[in-house]
């Protein structure tokens, strides 16, 4: 799942209308225009809409629990209703949470994609990893239990997604965090492994980010895995085994304005099987929930000598 890392293009804020005490209702909506190959290179209209619900309480002996329900209607292709839902309770164990959250692996590592465009342009290119290529691995349905427990500046979690059908082995994952400062620039460490099993075998993966935060506006993050056994298929036009995903990002904020941008690559096994692409990210804050985007995003595939760009302009409004 995707991080923002701006908090002027935090776009689904907290801010939202409480209908009772412990639950409320926030959400966004998208409109604007997109082009570029992936949309068969003709501008179109996209509108996009989500609904979040939101439900929290506490049990007498102080134990929090929750849960959340996305809604998500994207007219732009063929008003097909999306959503997930997660549920949690928390205490001084730490967290448990199931349904659609992030694996251990994917929870641990700080993406490369930074701000926010209307249809994800700049995150959408074939170089872009998100950390989540073992998501719904082997055909799983993307149902994750996931315990974290933090103290301090540290923080870890595990994770399993299970085969429903009991073909192929769990999706396995853990992973820590940790943050410090020093004068005015923080850091971040994210580290994980994670290990699945699809039709192609036992797969596995070794990730780590650091990201900076530096006073001024500036945000650098880099991202690398070493990869065995996964199989990845850029845009659908051929699969291959990688061997390792790197990834950096950069990004600026001053005032109402947010640029960023971000590049990443898919080594692949076999010579000249690369996936790469690179994405770029403009916004500007109108003020009350209200943000002007735009994002582009480049992909090339050396295995096939396929490219691939798309890009996106409009408005996004938070509720």
């Amino acid at each position: 799942m995707k991080k923002v890392l701006f908090a002027t293009t935090a776009l689904v804020a907290s801010a939202g209308i409480a209908s009772a005490q412990g639950v409320s209702i926030s959400g966004w909506a998208e409109m604007g225009i997109v082009g570029g190959s992936v949309y068969g290179d003709e501008v179109q209209f996209w509108t996009d809409v989500d609904i979040e619900f939101r439900m929290s309480g506490e049990t007498d002996n102080g134990l929090t629990f929750g849960a959340g329900v996305d809604l998500d209607e994207n007219t732009a292709f063929s008003g097909t209703t999306q959503g997930g839902e997660f549920i949690f309770i928390s205490g001084a164990f730490g967290t448990l949470t199931m349904g659609d959250t992030d694996g251990a692996f994917d929870w641990a590592l700080t993406e490369v994609g930074m701000g926010a465009s209307i249809d994800d342009a700049h995150t959408s290119h074939w170089g872009y990893s998100g950390n989540s290529s073992f998501d719904g691995f082997g055909g799983k349905d993307g149902q994750v239990a996931r315990y974290d427990y933090s103290f301090g500046d540290f923080a870890f979690a595990v994770s399993a997604e299970l085969d429903d059908t009991g073909t192929y082995d769990p999706t396995l994952a853990i992973g820590a965090k940790y943050s410090t400062s020093f004068g005015s620039v923080d850091l971040g460490f994210g580290l994980a492994y994670v290990t699945s099993e699809d039709v192609n075998g036992t797969a596995e993966g070794i990730g780590g980010s650091v990201d900076v935060t530096f006073a001024g506006g500036f945000m650098a993050v880099v991202n690398y895995t070493s990869i065995d056994g996964l199989f990845y298929n850029p845009g659908g036009v051929g699969a291959r085994e990688v061997d390792s995903h790197m990834a950096i990002g950069l990004g600026y904020t001053t005032g109402a304005i947010s640029v960023s941008a971000n590049y990443g690559v898919f080594t692949g096994v076999a010579a000249d099987s690369d996936a790469m692409g690179y994405g770029l990210q403009a916004g500007y804050d109108l003020g009350g929930g209200a943000e002007i985007q735009f994002g582009y995003g480049y992909s090339e595939d050396q295995l096939t000598d396929t490219t691939a760009d798309q890009f996106s302009l409009g408005v996004a409004m938070s509720f």
